[in-house]
């Protein structure tokens, strides 16, 4: 199959899913409506709330939401072949994703832009708020121990990648920097600081750093660990900083890379001509997990994530500038997830080797699917820009710093949002030395998933970086099942017809609960006894979660006629 029909058809279905499918969400589902005074006015204070242009705003949105993950996950779901990875990531992206990322920025809009978790307690009710809070702190852990192996194992297998990666760190302060201090647009330095940063490329490929020399060979001390060691190290004192001097401008940097990455593979493909050399539906060898239910968390980013609930009703609602743009931002929002994921895929069967025996012995089982995903993923890439007359070691390198740069802008973020989730956590249970010291905070939410990236487990597979992910595939797909139960409320509240949010939430709660049982009995089969007892626990929230949505929608659908009938639905320009 020549990739470049794959991509044309899969943009055909992208832009008929934003044409018509968004258009009846923002009509007859989310009733957006044009004359709403959004948060962003009503409460603009110039900091967060900000009224700010539709197509600036999408581009914020999307690099916040756009990480490692859905280069990850699909790279692992290709194992079961190309055509359920495909199917999954165009479908979920258009009936899942759209309807989640969308109508957590709508709700949020409709609730003075208040956070999800916020959202839950007040949609749905107070013990929801504990529910969130609890998933959330299992998933942005996993989000953090995940990412670390996947930046400490990158650093091993490309020594070349560590000099641009240290080397943005002080570009990015820089830029900080300028902007801050001369009030500046951040378009022309964030581009400078991109150039400059891929002639760092040249300069790690003569200054390789690798640990070799003074890591172990096995134990506690090996060369990924102490990587691992290192990089949690440096989001302690990264999460402490102001936003402005770290965070705000690597997200500068990342945003055009993000945008240079899917030019190169898509230019890659249109002037290659390559064909996927994987198989449609991949027959694994025995002992292999199923394809069903494992790829529906396998693949979460790229197909639909509840991580980006939080974007959305974080930061997102606060500069929506008017109740529409929310269809075009987060819609599409989750197309650019889409089609990152949809590179990912054609990264790993079409430009990652030239034969179908080649890809069979790399992707020859389960654990070297998963083990190897991020290498799979860059040397396809790397294939792509020799298309376009990149050589080989920088295109290796190229795509090694820009999975690196997303998945270190991730464990940025994502330790500053544990360091809130845990003193949340704290105030409720009253431990206030912990709610009140930002430090100590931080501390725990550094130190959990540093043991969970370090620790081994039990049996003779060991703590795998697969299992990691489907936990983290798990935890995410569970947050976005309660992003989806709050919208849910909230539409059968206004007298709407949720079913296009009811299906993605009931499919996803399904596959959710059907894998965690499945990896249940395989961990207590194998001895696991760290792993066991975290998929019990992931798996009670589950069902916790089901109790929750289940009472809310009753509750909803019997106040319905107790509550006044909405506004007309406006008429929106297509």
């Amino acid at each position: 199959m020549p990739a470049i029909v794959v991509v044309l058809a899969v943009a055909v279905l992208f832009y008929l899913g934003y044409r018509s499918y968004s258009a009846y969400l923002a009509k007859k589902v989310f009733a957006l409506d044009p004359a709403f005074v959004t948060p962003a006015h009503s409460m603009r204070d110039g900091i967060d709330f900000v009224p700010t242009n539709k197509h600036v705003l999408f581009g914020h949105h999307f690099t916040s939401v756009a990480g490692a993950a859905p280069i990850v996950g699909p790279a692992i779901g290709v194992f079961w072949g190309w055509g359920p990875a495909l199917a999954w990531v165009v479908l979920g992206t258009i009936f899942a994703a759209g309807v989640h990322d969308f109508g957590a920025l709508a709700v949020s809009v409709r609730h003075r832009a208040k956070s999800i978790g916020t959202l839950a307690k007040e949609v749905v009710n107070k013990r929801a708020r504990t529910l969130f809070l609890l998933i959330i702190f299992f998933l942005l852990t996993l989000v953090n121990a995940v990412f670390a192996v996947v930046i400490a194992n990158l650093f091993v297998a490309n020594p070349e990648a560590v000099l641009p990666i240290l080397l943005q760190i002080p570009i990015a302060i820089g830029i900080g920097q300028y902007v801050y201090r001369t009030r500046s647009a951040a378009l022309l330095p964030s581009i400078v600081g991109v150039v400059v940063l891929y002639v760092t490329i040249g300069l790690g490929q003569l200054l390789p750093i690798s640990l070799e020399g003074i890591a172990a060979q096995d134990g506690l001390f090996t060369e990924r660990n102490i990587w691992v060691l290192l990089l949690f190290a440096y989001t302690f004192v990264a999460s402490r900083l102001p936003v402005w001097v770290l965070l705000q401008p690597r997200d500068y940097i990342n945003s055009h890379q993000l945008f240079i990455a899917l030019g190169v593979i898509g230019l890659g493909i249109l002037v290659g001509m390559d064909t996927i050399k994987a198989p449609l539906v991949n027959d694994p060898p025995e002992g292999s997990p199923s394809w069903f239910p494992l790829l529906f968390i396998t693949i979460a980013c790229g197909a639909i994530s509840g991580f980006h609930s939080l974007v959305a009703s974080g930061t997102t609602a606060k500069q929506l500038d008017k109740e529409t743009d929310a269809r075009y931002v987060g819609y599409v929002g989750a197309v650019g997830e889409g089609s990152l994921a949809l590179g990912s895929i054609l990264a790993c069967t079409a430009g990652l080797v030239a034969t179908t025996a080649d890809w069979d012995a790399i992707y020859a089982d389960f654990s070297s699917a998963s083990g190897g995903a991020t290498s799979n993923f860059v040397n396809g890439v790397a294939s792509f820009a020799g298309n376009l007359g990149v050589p080989a070691s920088i295109g290796v390198i190229f795509a090694a710093v820009v999975v690196i740069s997303f998945a270190a802008t991730t464990m940025d973020t994502g330790v500053r949002l544990q360091r809130y989730i845990v003193q949340e956590i704290a105030e409720i249970t009253g431990a206030r030395k912990i709610a009140r010291n930002a430090t100590l905070a931080t501390g725990i939410a550094v130190i959990v998933p540093l043991v969970m990236a370090l620790l081994p487990g039990g049996g003779d597979k060991g703590y795998t970086f697969g299992v990691l992910w489907q936990l983290f595939g798990t935890t995410n797909q569970l947050t976005a099942g309660l992003a989806l139960a709050v919208i849910a409320v909230w539409v059968t509240k206004s007298r709407r017809n949720p079913a296009a949010v009811l299906i993605p939430l009931v499919f996803l709660l399904v596959m959710t609960c059907w894998a965690l049982v499945e990896n249940l009995a395989t961990f207590v089969d194998e001895g696991q006894w760290v792993l066991a007892p975290l998929d019990a626990i992931i798996f009670v929230l589950a069902l916790w979660l089901i109790v929750e949505a289940a009472l809310a929608l009753r509750g909803a659908w019997a106040s319905r006629d107790a509550e006044p009938a909405p506004e007309p639905e406006p008429e929106l320009d297509r």
